[in-house]
């Protein structure tokens, strides 16, 4: 079986899987994921134990498929967090990893033998996935926006996902919609991650509840159940996802806004408000379709899968 390694590190644990790659992942035929696996980083070790538990993991998982499947992997895509320099193939910096300039690519892809690496941004990786496989894949523009402990976003545009010239093109979370607001990590203030991630919803609920536990999940609740201190903090929060979501509409017209990560998991308890506050902001722009993202935690893992996919698409019509 013809396969590639898929890698998607998170600031905890890593996420991998073998991807079968006999017939060509596009429309609604998701890749075929012939193995899984998780591991952690172990990032409270330091940056270079985490990079050397990628590379321990990517072996893994190469020695795993030449056992089962007679002939090592075809390719690996990798997907990791921060500031990513896809074209160098550079991991340049992750806050939550502690690393910077990592050639992750050319560390990859000694140790996995000499196989062709890609290495993507993980929102960006994950946007491709949807884009491709899952609630995107029917638009030809498209803005992917995770909630998760931060806010970051994946543009889409005719089947590829946008970069940037520096390669933080979708860094949604820190459009500033509260001047002089909540101290941001970026150094910015009144960032919207700071306000509608569900870290953010969590610590405020938290707050406001008296519970130092409580999290965004336990927010949502509480909403469904007529708490009135829930019903502030959800406000608050959708409201200021309403003006950053528009900001981004008003800037690249996107037939679909695709909304992910630990908060979307509320359901019609954030998509229902946010649908009409979005609805309530737009004037002259066209009102997109926002739904929530198809694919849950798995995205960045089948969005590598697809990274190394097309690597191998690349040699073929090269």
């Amino acid at each position: 079986m013809r396969h590639v390694i898929a890698l998607d590190v998170g600031g905890t644990g890593m996420k991998a899987a073998l991807v079968g790659v006999d017939a060509a992942p596009t429309g609604r035929t998701p890749p075929v994921l012939l193995y899984e696996a998780r591991r952690p980083t172990g990032r409270e070790r330091g940056p270079d134990a985490v990079v050397e538990a990628i590379l321990d993991f990517a072996a893994e998982l190469r020695d795993l498929g030449t056992a089962r499947f007679g002939a090592p992997a075809l390719a690996a895509g990798v997907a990791v967090p921060g500031i990513v320099d896809e074209r160098s193939g550079t991991a340049v910096y992750a806050a939550n990893l502690g690393w910077r300039d990592v050639p992750m690519r050319a560390l990859l892809s000694e140790r996995l033998g000499g196989v062709p690496v890609a290495l993507g941004h993980d929102v960006r990786t994950g946007g491709l996935a949807e884009g491709r496989i899952g609630a995107g894949q029917d638009a030809d523009r498209f803005l992917f926006v995770p909630l998760g402990t931060g806010i970051a976003g994946a543009i889409g545009i005719g089947g590829r996902i946008e970069a940037g010239a520096h390669g933080s093109a979708g860094e949604i979370g820190h459009i500033v919609v509260r001047p002089g607001g909540r101290a941001c990590g970026c150094g910015q203030r009144g960032c919207l991650e700071t306000l509608a991630s569900a870290a953010a919803v969590g610590r405020d609920w938290a707050a406001a509840c008296g519970d130092p536990q409580a999290s965004a999940a336990d927010a949502a609740k509480a909403v469904e159940s007529g708490d009135a201190r829930a019903h502030t903090v959800w406000h608050n929060a959708v409201d200021a996802l309403a003006d950053g979501l528009v900001t981004g509409l008003t800037l690249l017209d996107p037939k679909t806004l695709i909304i992910g990560g630990g908060l979307a998991e509320a359901g019609d308890t954030l998509f229902t408000p946010l649908r009409e506050a979005v609805r309530r902001r737009v004037t002259f722009q066209r009102l997109p379709s926002i739904v929530p993202a198809a694919l849950g935690d798995a995205a960045g893992c089948l969005g590598a899968g697809l990274l190394a996919w097309d690597l191998l698409s690349t040699e073929v019509t090269a």
